[in-house]
């Protein structure tokens, strides 16, 4: 598919955040004092139910900005990268949404491998958290790619332990708080199945050693694509993941799919109406037959007429399929979205883009 994986952004002008996510820089500043120590986290607000124990379907939004500027390590909170604040929380709670997508930099938050998280990041990272009490889950996901400030994990010395260790040290911290669901990586790419199925494994055991229960979103490879989960063969995603077993007994596969021609969501036409719905049929079989779950959790469209279509007959063919698709996480929504075309960030007069009448009317509740 075509992309790249970071390209440096100009004021007022487009440029790839990452393979396919386009943000504008807008020169927002954003305060970010008051951070509240990370250890209130466990007892805040909302903190219920374990997200998987129940099957009512998930609702959830991206809310995007801390995966922003990767290419500027640390960077600044606030001018290269942001999380959402309470206000932008509500905005979608409001809307019916229930669950928060909440993309993070590996690097930011663990600075150096097998080294203790930042308690700085990890500080701004729970303050956004506990902005967003309002949702019932929030999906931590790491947002890298399968890579380490840069480098493929099957091509570090130690990638599977790198995030192994990272992900024990996530679920101590975060082990006490069962909304919190752990997303282990962000649409791998460029790491064949089996290899991708063993640096994973390495992470879902190192989580259940801690003892948490959270549930766990468990990607393939190839972008993790539903289209692409059974093509190639015995290199396939369906291939590699036949077996899986969490421990735990609680997680749904993450799969991603986009409607333009290459399902990349870098290109602002959509394929046809029927796009969505028939790129998932295959995945929706191979669930129903290993009687797995997953959650959509990544897909987006324009407000043209064909991609509204599109979107309205994906949601359509989802909500006939609740067996096996738990929920879903619209991309893209959040403060620097700016007139990115697939964004449901309201304007400025806070009038709702097309796209969320298509989305509420799929909100089963």
């Amino acid at each position: 598919m075509p992309g790249k994986s970071a390209e440096k952004r100009r004021p007022g002008t487009w440029g790839f955040v990452d393979r396919r996510h386009y943000a504008i820089e807008l020169g927002l500043a954003v305060v970010t004092s008051c951070l509240v120590a990370a250890s209130t986290i466990a007892t805040s607000p909302g903190v219920t139910a374990p997200p998987g124990s129940a099957r009512q379907p998930l609702y959830g939004i991206n809310l995007a900005g801390g995966s922003f500027a990767p290419e500027k390590l640390p960077g600044r909170l606030g001018t290269d990268y942001i999380y959402p604040d309470r206000a932008e929380a509500e905005l979608f709670t409001a809307q019916g949404f229930d669950m928060l997508r909440l993309p993070v930099l590996w690097e930011r938050i663990q600075p150096e491998p097998f080294k203790p998280l930042s308690e700085q990041e990890m500080a701004a990272v729970d303050e956004s958290i506990r902005s967003a009490e309002g949702f019932k889950t929030i999906l931590f996901d790491v947002h890298n790619y399968a890579r380490y400030r840069g480098k493929r994990l099957d091509q570090a010395e130690d990638g599977g332990a790198m995030l192994a260790d990272l992900w024990t040290r996530l679920a101590e911290h975060y082990k006490g708080s069962p909304k919190i669901a752990f997303g282990i990586m962000n649409e791998p790419f460029d790491i064949d199945a089996p290899t991708w199925r063993k640096i994973n494994d390495q992470a879902v055991a190192a989580i259940r050693k801690t003892g948490a229960t959270n549930m766990l979103l468990i990607s393939g490879t190839r972008w993790t694509g539903a289209h692409s989960w059974t093509e190639g063969g015995s290199g396939s995603n369906a291939a590699a993941f036949e077996d899986f077993q969490d421990p735990g007994n609680n997680y749904l596969f993450e799969m991603h799919q986009y409607l333009d021609p290459d399902s990349s969501g870098t290109q602002d036409k959509c394929l046809d109406a029927e796009a969505g719905s028939r790129r998932l049929e295959e995945a929706t079989q191979w669930l129903r037959a290993h009687k797995a779950r997953a959650l959509l959790g990544e897909f987006g469209a324009t407000s043209s007429p064909v991609c509204l279509k599109a979107l309205e007959n994906m949601m359509t063919y989802i909500n006939a399929n609740t067996d096996v698709w738990a929920g879903w996480s619209y991309w893209a929504a959040g403060a620097w979205w700016g007139g990115y075309p697939m964004s449901i960030q309201p304007g400025d007069d806070g009038r709702q883009k097309p796209q969320m009448a298509v989305l509420q009317r799929y909100m089963q509740r």
